[in-house]
């Protein structure tokens, strides 16, 4: 039987990467995003690759959009294999400087319409007997660089989201993995928040640098899906960052300040 897969922000970046993906296994994909133009160039682009491709409009700030999905999939396709809480947007800036609106609007979308997704799907999960979400966070939520505070915090509550509900749903037969890449090229930039002149650009150089792509970090979730994994991390450098952060927190912190200083200079901060 053909996965039945439902991505937020599914019309560009990583989202559009997995979608294309899931189509290339034979999955029936569902992409659920604001953009239509795009959503439905990508619908076609599943066809393409060998899937059932099927464009929605959701907004994630709405749970009522998430619901009717939900409802939507169950009648079209007999319920739903996968969730990915995919849709994010970016934020930058000293915490004196950020706005409360800044901060209000990257909650609302990040950590809030991940919230909205699982609760949405979970009663359909529960039904069924089985299910997975799969929540895209960031190794921003466990690196906590400066200048990305809002950024931070929002990918940091994903992670805290995700941990509960492996332990709260897994008895119900419900798998979580949580996603968290760290630089690659994506569109992230494009709707990007900050009062930080040229960080738009020194971020896109390094996403432009990085070796892994968007096609890498959707394999992985797949991969990592598959097998039952809580953890995707498809960076190796900055895994082994995060392992050494929880088995020498000294020697972490030392290195990362070191490395604050220096990406505050290159940002525009101040060290």
């Amino acid at each position: 039987m053909s996965q039945r897969v439902f991505i937020t922000g599914g019309a560009s970046g990583l989202g559009r990467a997995l979608a294309l993906a899931y189509a290339k296994t034979g999955a029936k994909v569902c992409i659920g995003d604001i953009n239509p133009e795009q959503g439905a160039e990508v619908e076609t682009e599943i066809r393409q690759q060998g899937g059932e491709g099927y464009f929605v409009r959701c907004d994630v700030r709405r749970l009522k959009d998430l619901e009717q999905v939900r409802d939507d999939l169950e009648q079209k396709w007999g319920g739903v294999d996968v969730v990915v809480n995919n849709a994010g947007v970016a934020s930058a800036g000293t915490i004196e400087e950020s706005t409360l609106a800044d901060w209000e609007w990257i909650l609302d979308i990040n950590v809030m319409g991940v919230v909205r997704g699982c609760k949405a799907f979970t009663p359909l999960f529960k039904k069924q007997g089985a299910g997975a979400f799969v929540n895209i966070a960031s190794m921003a939520g466990l690196m906590l660089a400066p200048l990305m505070s809002s950024y931070n915090v929002s990918k940091a509550g994903v992670i805290a989201l995700s941990e509960t509900l492996s332990q709260e749903l897994r008895d119900y037969g419900i798998h979580t993995s949580c996603v968290c890449p760290a630089f690659f090229q994506t569109n992230l930039t494009q709707s990007m928040r900050s009062d930080i002149a040229g960080i738009q650009q020194n971020i896109n150089k390094l996403m432009k640098r990085s070796t892994i792509t968007a096609d890498d970090v959707a394999k992985d979730i797949i991969r990592s899906v598959n097998a039952g994994d809580f953890w995707v991390l498809p960076h190796a450098k900055e895994r082994r960052l995060w392992i050494l952060k929880r088995h020498a927190p000294w020697a972490f912190d030392w290195l990362m300040h070191k490395e604050s200083k220096r990406w505050m200079t290159k940002m525009g901060g101040s060290a």
